[in-house]
């Protein structure tokens, strides 16, 4: 039995790790795509800094800072000048709840549009969707003034194909679903200069572990596949701050932990080691970029993403508007990023409010 449009959205599946990581051993990579363009436009490099309702992905011992309330979305054509169906979703929210913490919610949506199914002599069978849906529940707690520690249970769902799109007796199952866990930690405003040589500079660090969790099964268990269990972390240098405007220098380190002979809770330590120094370092992706902020009106951003597995390297950059009054703030931004050998760039935009 064949179904060419199945085989279709498994190539894309292949593709989307040219969105951010390059092709590894793991499914569901679209966990993967990291949300905001405030991120995107300084080569996402964003784990220490994040401070607003995109922290439930990227680093849930952020969200432990936070004392408002705090909405984030974006919606985004991915690829958009190769696919027009291809529409990544992501909608986030947090509140802080006193003598609580901060609790939240996000989801992410990945669609690839409607495709047709056809049968090993090409005969018509149907047309289906498919989709990928991964929703969070999400927590941080502070545990003093420097110290915020965070955690994500999520749900995943894969719709690639319904049972049914072929003949019954080599029909494949195009469904799965699994859960996972995140674990996230920062230690925000470490003064690091004399005031009086830079004012307000502060270093922030931020470490996220994604993706904890068991396989998925489309068909069985023995062609089970890893999820992406990821190991991200950072730092965010605050270099100075006054009443007109704010630098700061962001870096990040990207490590995608894809073993298929181990345990997830054996690949968060093991998966360092278990390939030659040489391509271990390759897998790494680095990233880094910088925020000027003026006014209280403007931000513009720099990056640099180096990925050599997935072959992408190449500047980003991005702006983003945003006002401020009495509590209640509104950001909208805008980010070009590399789009590795698809094209040359992805244009997204995302929005913010916080209260």
């Amino acid at each position: 039995m064949k179904q060419s449009l199945i085989i279709v959205t498994l190539v894309i599946l292949m593709l989307i790790p040219a969105l951010s990581y390059g092709v590894s051993e793991a499914g569901l990579v679209y966990l993967l795509m990291e949300p905001g363009s405030r991120s995107g436009g300084m080569g996402q490099a964003y784990v220490a800094q994040v401070d607003d309702a995109f922290a439930g992905y990227w680093n849930t011992g952020a969200m432990a800072f936070s004392r408002n309330t705090q909405f984030a979305l974006m919606h985004t054509n991915w690829l958009g000048d190769i696919f027009d169906d291809i529409y990544y979703e992501y909608f986030g929210f947090n509140t802080y709840v006193e003598g609580t913490g901060t609790v939240g919610f996000n989801v992410m949506f990945l669609t690839y549009g409607e495709q047709d199914a056809y049968d090993e002599d090409a005969v018509f069978l149907k047309t289906f969707s498919s989709w990928e849906v991964a929703p969070s529940l999400t927590y941080g707690y502070q545990v003093n003034r420097h110290l915020g520690v965070g955690g994500a249970f999520k749900f995943i769902h894969s719709d690639l194909a319904p049972e049914g799109t072929g003949n019954t007796e080599n029909d494949l199952k195009g469904q799965g679903s699994t859960f996972a866990f995140d674990f996230g930690l920062k230690v925000a405003d470490i003064p690091i200069l004399p005031e009086e040589w830079l004012p307000e500079s502060k270093l922030n660090l931020g470490l996220n572990i994604q993706n904890m969790g068991p396989n998925i099964v489309y068909i069985n268990e023995e062609q089970s596949d890893p999820i992406p269990l990821n190991w991200r972390m950072g730092f965010s240098w605050q270099v100075w701050k006054d009443e007109l405007s704010r630098l700061t220098v962001n870096a990040d380190m990207n490590k995608l932990l894809a073993n298929r002979d181990h345990h997830w809770y054996e690949r968060v330590f093991r998966d360092w080691a278990d390939q030659s120094l040489d391509e271990e370092w390759n897998e790494i992706i680095w990233g880094a970029g910088s925020e000027f902020s003026y006014l209280n009106l403007l931000s513009l951003r720099l990056g640099y993403i180096y990925d050599r597995e997935g072959e992408i390297e190449g500047v980003s950059y991005g702006a983003g508007l945003f006002y401020e009054q009495d509590g209640f703030r509104v950001d909208i931004d805008f980010a070009m990023q590399p789009g590795g050998d698809l094209q040359d760039f992805n244009r997204t935009f995302s929005l913010k409010v916080s209260f």
